[in-house]
Formats: C-alpha cells, structure tokens, sequence
C-alpha cells in the first residue's frame, strides 16, 4: 500500500491487517513519519517528532510479530501524545517557553501502559501553554495550523490542538489529549474527527502536567468511535500512583458498542441554550437528533438545574485557583517567557479567596446530586460540543472562552464524546457531544457508534490531508 493508503487506514483495520501479517509495523511508521515531514512544517502540529526511535520500535514490532510473540492488537500501531505526557528522558515543555529544555525525570503511567501494549510513539503535540485555553492558540510556541482550510489560519482548537490537527490531517492514526475543560472535545470539534473527555479516575494522570488536579482527564483522539474505544480500553485502568484509579473497575466498550440505541431516551438540550450556538452549528444539531430518533431513540427535553453558562464559571474558578497554585512562581515573573493570554487567565487564580475555591467545590457536589435527578431515566444529553465552526485566528478574542457546552460536562465529572456530525455551507466540520454519566463511557460510544455507521461525517477529509 501507498504512504496515504495506509495513513488513511483506522486503527481496528491496520491492527488487523498487521496482526495477519498483510502489511508491516515499519511499513505503517514509515508513512506516517513521511506524511510529518511532508506536511508537518505548515501544519506544526508536533512539538519534537522521534523519528529514529519510532523507526527502532517499528522493527521490533515487525520481528516480534513475525516470530509469534505479539503482545497484543495494538502492537505495532503509531500513536502521538500531548507536550504535558512526560516520557523519562525526554523534553516536556508544557507547551511553555520557560520550560523549552525541561527533560522528564520519570514515565507517564499512561504512556507506560500504551508502549507496552506494543504502541509505537511517533513524538509530542503541542498544546496552549499549560493547557489553559480553548482557542488552540499559542503565541510563542506557534499555533497548529487547522487542516479544514489551506488558505487562512483558524482555530484548531485547545488545548489538545496539536493532537487534534495530527490526528485530522493524517499524521497520526490517533493521539492522546487531556480535557480539563473541554480541551479533547474542542480541538475534536473543530478539526472534524471523534474525541473522548473520561471519567476523573478512569485513566491515570500520573506524569501528566496539572492544570487543575480537581478537573483534568486524559482522553483518546481518533477518526472513528471504534477506535476512540480500542485507545479508551489501552488507556484506562488502576494506578498505585494516582488513587482515583483504584476504585474503578476496568469497563470494555467493545462489549455493547454495536448494540443501537432503540429504546434509549436522549435528551436535548434545553431551548435557552440554543441562542449560543450559529445556526450552521443548529442546523447540524437538529438533524443529529433526528437521525438518532430515526434509529429508535426517544429524543426527550428536560429541564436542567443551572445554565451552562453559570456551571463554566464555577469551573473556570476551580481551574485558575490550582493552576495559579500550581504555576505561581512563572506567573508572578515578570520577565517569564509567558503567553500573553495565557498569563491573565493563570493569574486570576491570585485572586481566588480560599472561601471562593471551597465554596466552588461545594456548589460541584450540590450540582451533581441536582443533575442526577434532572437525568433520572435519561441515557444521556446531547448538545452541539461548539458554539460555532472554526473561527479565523486572527478573529478570536482571547479574553472569551469557547467551552460554553463543555465545562460543565468536566464540573460535574461526566464523560462525554464529540463526533463529527456535518459540514456547514463555508466547509467546515461541526460536532455532536454526547455527555453521560460518570462512568458510562461505554453508553457514549455506543450511542456515538450508532450515530457514526448511520452517517458519514467521520470520513469526510480535511483539504490538507
């Protein structure tokens, strides 16, 4: 096969292809790593790329899996990871400046327990600088340039930009991103392929660099909800180092993924939020919801406790108070080499009383147990995941947030998926989000799934792929 036949694959069908020995690990990294070095100058998706590594671990994979000793269905399968995975040995920046030469001192869980299932890591992506922000943007480590539009920079989306961009254009068959506040979903969104924000707890955040402890989560990225599952099952389980992990219990998702959504009640969002959304995005929205009525689902409304609006506060209180605490000695340098949008939203935290951040943690769990009635007898709740498409760079106003439907899915620990659902009349893609409860992540994809083999939104292909 062609550099682009490959690159084009999903990952359940190169997995199978290389389990059968029909194409080779060194083959599949090699097209990746060509399609990089092609395309990855204007797309700048990748902060360091480990070209000579990921080419060594090709080849054991293809000498292991020749002489019967694959370690499973993924070995072999290039994946790429977010600049806050630390890998030990190798530079983790954060997407910061500041730290431009910082070097890990240990291994992520999380990237611990893909290598060893035989993922070969093709390098790191870049991300806003400490992941705090929406846009995508990053004034002094430079911007992933979204791959729906050769012509005008615009919003990849954050802050898992550089994993969204690599995984849209082709770079990568999947890649690893975090959510705090929508940052797996937005850059999903806006760069037309599936995210997943997990359950706090579902995966290990050991070795990921903190924006907010409270509200961080690492999700997959991929271009299908199959394989968003596949990356899901590698990348959850218990971790001694993180205890929120030791409670849960390993979920497959494979197990009821292709069983429908006949006789589920999905809710749509309430009418009051529909004034935030563009109409291309409405438009998409509302043929989701008959798409998935047309499938057997009984499309409900409900009325919910809060607005989106007032929950993101409450979020963005949280999130600044323990990533000021986290970061306050870069921020309160004047000379740091800091994002100029970045430092304000950080420094707010500054401000942040302890009563306030005590408070806010408080109105979270009142929230969650109000939610929970709101939602008695509901599967789940879809809303569009962004206001609008991609907006042009040069348009965005950086003292504005573009998660007005995702923080409160990250304030109320709820998983939830984005998947492409339609192509607006300027060309670009817009999303569904299917928000569920903590820990049904198997729902979501599910429902996702259903959505997904009924359309073909998911195969569309950006200009620049």
């Amino acid at each position: 096969m062609s550099e682009n036949d490959l690159s084009a694959l999903p990952v359940h069908v190169l997995s199978r292809e290389i389990m059968a020995r029909r194409i080779s690990p060194v083959d599949v990294t090699e097209a990746f790593l060509a399609r990089i070095q092609e395309r990855d100058e204007k797309l700048h998706s990748f902060v360091e790329v480990y070209a000579d590594d990921a080419r060594l671990a090709a080849r054991g994979a293809e000498a292991a899996i020749r002489s019967g000793h694959a370690v499973g269905p993924l070995h072999g399968i290039p994946i790429a990871l977010k600049d806050l995975i630390e890998i030990e040995g190798k530079v983790v920046t954060g997407g910061s400046e500041a730290w431009r030469n910082r070097k890990a001192v240990k291994t992520a869980t999380l990237a611990q327990r893909l290598i060893s299932q035989g993922m070969i890591v093709l390098g790191k992506t870049h991300t806003v600088e400490f992941a705090m922000g929406g846009w995508g943007t990053n004034s002094r480590r430079g911007t992933p340039w979204n791959p729906w539009d050769a012509k005008r920079s615009r919003t990849p989306g954050g802050s898992s930009s550089g994993s969204g961009v690599a995984v849209a254009a082709r770079l990568a068959p999947w890649a690893v991103g975090t959510d705090t506040g929508g940052s797996v979903r937005l850059p999903a969104s806006w760069c037309g392929i599936t995210g997943l924000k997990t359950t706090s707890g579902r995966v290990s955040t050991y070795g990921v660099l903190p924006l907010s402890p409270t509200l961080d989560t690492p999700g997959p990225m991929a271009r299908s909800v199959e394989d968003v599952a596949w990356l899901y099952s590698a990348m959850q389980g218990a971790d001694p180092h993180d205890p929120r992990t030791e409670n849960l219990s390993f979920t497959n998702p494979m197990a009821q993924l292709r069983r429908g959504v006949k006789g589920m009640r999905l809710a749509k969002m309430p009418d009051i939020e529909r004034q935030h959304a563009s109409p291309d995005v409405l438009a998409a929205y509302d043929s989701s919801l008959l798409e998935l009525q047309r499938l057997g689902a009984d499309i409900v409304y409900i009325d919910l406790p809060f607005l989106f609006a007032d929950v993101a506060a409450y979020n963005m209180r949280i999130m600044a108070a323990e990533s000021y605490t986290l970061y306050h000695e870069l921020i309160d340098d004047p000379d740091a080499p800091l994002d100029p949008h970045v430092r304000p939203r950080l420094a707010a935290g500054k401000d942040i009383s302890a009563r306030a951040y005590i408070e806010a943690l408080q109105v979270r769990e009142e929230m969650k147990l109000k939610y929970a009635v709101a939602m008695e007898g509901i599967d789940a709740l879809l809303t569009p995941t962004t206001t609008t498409t991609a907006i042009p760079i040069d348009e965005v106003d950086q003292t504005k947030a573009p998660a007005h439907f995702t923080r409160f899915g990250n304030f109320l620990d709820q998983c939830a998926l984005a998947l492409p659902n339609g192509i607006a009349p300027d060309g670009l893609p817009t999303s569904l989000q299917i928000v569920c409860r903590s820990c049904e992540e198997a729902l979501a994809l599910r429902i996702g799934w259903a959505y997904e083999s009924a359309t073909e939104w998911h195969l569309k292909r950006p200009p620049m792929a």
